[in-house]
């Protein structure tokens, strides 16, 4: 247990697209503070993407991680030699693998959304709790200097007073691939392994965003559709794309704030993407998606009509913080959200702390998501509380059972 300033000693389980991110947090992370970690060891089941990531570390680290196909063998080959591990396999595997390296005694951060399903989710928080281990949830679209400065700006600044309701909007057309050229299969097409589209995926971050600037939501109603069949090419069968590509959803806050979040791939002729946040005395306009903002273009405008970039009011914060203050949230003046959100892991394990964005955190998050899934496929308003107990299973239920959860 790499604690009191020594080494964390690293493995990574996954080298797909979202590991290249961690790879290169990782890389920037060993230039500023090289003895804060070693990754020792790489896992991929396609073993030669194992070995190029294994390779690509030497490159910046020095010393080359043994490749694994498995995070079993990873485990038993690196049995005492492992004081963490960072999971980035496809959703439907970080339970199976985050208990396993639980279980272990290894401190893990598990990609988002952490678990297929909430009892997949609570099942590692378990594991963690009774191994006394960090489990953390790999978010990072919280600690950009954006979301920084518009949590200042709801909840300490006061510049457009007290936040009352947000609409968050995309719309735009995908049309299906014509027959004959339809896309190769990949896991997130069956809910099986991804536990659902983009609304639990991307949105993942914005129901942790959205939990970070306004606390807990207290129910959701909400309806999802897929309003244009997809398939996909696995070897010669066509397989149905089970995602959804429409959603409206209204949550209620336990403040009493409301929010409209809705997106769609299947408006024809007009494309629209607009998110306003609303407050007493004025709105916080965004200029980017419905899932990772908000953006640095985004502006402020009040009541009186005055209006400010949030990128200048990001100078109004930064005085606020002074310079401790911004070396805690963006230490050596790091912004890239991926070697913040690594580098959290890394000190935490390091110092006996918890992360910022912890399982338990993760788990409120994605109970937004699945209550949106819940609500549509019950008809009826869903309470969080409901969805976070298991009363609400409905949505659910199939998926845990699957997979003996």
């Amino acid at each position: 247990m790499a604690e009191g300033g020594k080494t964390v000693r690293l493995a990574l389980v996954g080298a797909g697209g979202i590991a290249e991110a961690h790879l290169r947090a990782y890389q920037r992370i060993k230039e500023v503070e090289p003895d804060k970690f070693e990754i020792v060891a790489v896992c991929d089941p396609v073993l030669d993407r194992a070995r190029q990531f294994a390779t690509a570390i030497s490159n910046f680290q020095g010393s080359q991680p043994r490749a694994y196909s498995d995070h079993e063998a990873l485990l038993k080959g690196e049995r005492g030699n492992l004081d963490a591990v960072d999971i980035t396999t496809p959703h439907y595997l970080h339970h199976v693998t985050a208990i396993a390296c639980l279980e272990e005694g290894l401190h893990v951060l598990v990609e988002k959304p952490i678990g297929l399903t909430i009892k997949a989710t609570k099942a590692i928080i378990a594991t963690a709790n009774k191994v006394q281990r960090i489990a953390a949830t790999a978010e990072n679209v919280r600690r950009g200097v954006p979301q920084r400065t518009a949590k200042w700006l709801f909840s300490d600044n006061r510049l457009i007073g007290d936040p009352t309701l947000f609409y968050a909007v995309h719309c735009s057309y995908h049309p299906p691939a014509p027959p004959g050229r339809e896309p190769v299969w990949h896991w997130r097409v069956e809910k099986s392994y991804s536990g659902g589209g983009i609304a639990l995926d991307s949105g993942a971050h914005f129901c942790d965003t959205l939990r970070y600037f306004f606390g807990d939501v207290r129910q959701v109603h909400a309806v999802v559709r897929q309003l244009l069949p997809r398939f996909f090419k696995k070897d010669t069968q066509l397989i149905p794309d089970e995602r959804e590509d429409t959603w409206m959803a209204i949550l209620e806050f336990e403040t009493g704030l409301l929010g409209f979040w809705s997106y769609t791939t299947s408006a024809p002729a007009h494309s629209f993407t607009h998110v306003v946040f609303y407050a007493t005395e004025g709105a916080l306009i965004d200029t980017g998606d419905v899932f990772h903002g908000p953006f640095a273009g985004a502006f402020v405008q009040r009541k009186d009509g005055r209006i400010r970039r949030l990128s200048d009011i990001t100078r109004d914060y930064r005085a606020y913080l002074g310079d401790d203050g911004w070396q805690r949230l963006f230490p050596y003046n790091i912004t890239e959200t991926f070697t913040l959100e690594c580098y959290d892991f890394l000190d935490a394990v390091q110092k006996g702390r918890q992360p910022e964005v912890t399982a338990v955190d993760g788990l409120q998050a994605k109970a937004i998501a699945i209550a949106i899934y819940e609500s549509s496929q019950t008809g009826r308003t869903v309470k969080i509380a409901d969805v976070l107990s298991g009363e609400i299973e409905v949505y659910q239920k199939p998926l845990n059972e699957m997979w003996n959860l």
